[in-house]
Parts: structure tokens; C-alpha cells; sequence
């Protein structure tokens, strides 16, 4: 196998080892990250009536970043930006879908921000 095959291999892993452990927990709602070279996504998800409560990206007009939208600034932003709707709409308890991706470096701030700003996961 050539090395990109294996990389995409290892992150199917990843990504399924952790959904499999977030069905257990359908009490709270999912916040579920997703990122591109360019853009951050997040949504935060009612996975019992399968519909989006809340969702914040980096392509919205009003983000107050306007360039390198995928940096850890950027991330820290969008952290903020999503703790904020959550709790207007009285969402303070979320756990926390990390996609697959590693728990570090962009992911790691956005959490870091979501956190300080008044989400619990």
C-alpha cells in the first residue's frame, strides 16, 4: 500500500473508534468538528431527532478573521463563536466529536476555547 492509502486507513480507524464510543452517551448533545485545508465546521447535534441545533463555520460572513481561516487563531474564534449560541440556547453540556482527528494543535484550541467560554465536555 502506498503511503496516502495507509494514512486514510488509519484515520477510518480513528474516526470509527470514536463514534463507536459517542452512541453510548445519547443524553447530551453531539458537537461535531470537521475541518478542511482551509475552513473549520462545527455543528452541535440532537442525535435522537437527528437535527442540527447549532452550527458555526469559518465561512460565514461575519467571522471576524478574515484571512488564514484554518490556523489555531482561527480555531480559537470559532470556539468561542459556537460556546456563545450554545449557551443562547441554553446547550451547556456537549460531548465532544473530535472526528477522528488527533486532539491537538488546531483541535486542541478550538476545545481549549469552547471550554472557557462556558460549554462542559
Amino acid at each position: 500500500m502506498n503511503r496516502l492509502k495507509l494514512k486514510k486507513v488509519r484515520y477510518i480507524r480513528r474516526r470509527m473508534r470514536v463514534k463507536s464510543k459517542l452512541r453510548t452517551n445519547t443524553k447530551r448533545p453531539r458537537m461535531c468538528i470537521s475541518r478542511s485545508n482551509k475552513n473549520f465546521y462545527v455543528q452541535i447535534i440532537d442525535d435522537s431527532k437527528g437535527h442540527t441545533l447549532v452550527s458555526a463555520s469559518t465561512l460565514e460572513k461575519d467571522f471576524p478573521i478574515t484571512r488564514n481561516l484554518s490556523n489555531k487563531a482561527a480555531a480559537r474564534e470559532l470556539g468561542k463563536i459556537i460556546a456563545q449560541r450554545a449557551v443562547a440556547k441554553n446547550i451547556k453540556q456537549v460531548v465532544f466529536d473530535r472526528n477522528g482527528y488527533l486532539y491537538h494543535g488546531k483541535i486542541k484550541e478550538f476545545a481549549d476555547s469552547a471550554r472557557e467560554n462556558g460549554l462542559e465536555f
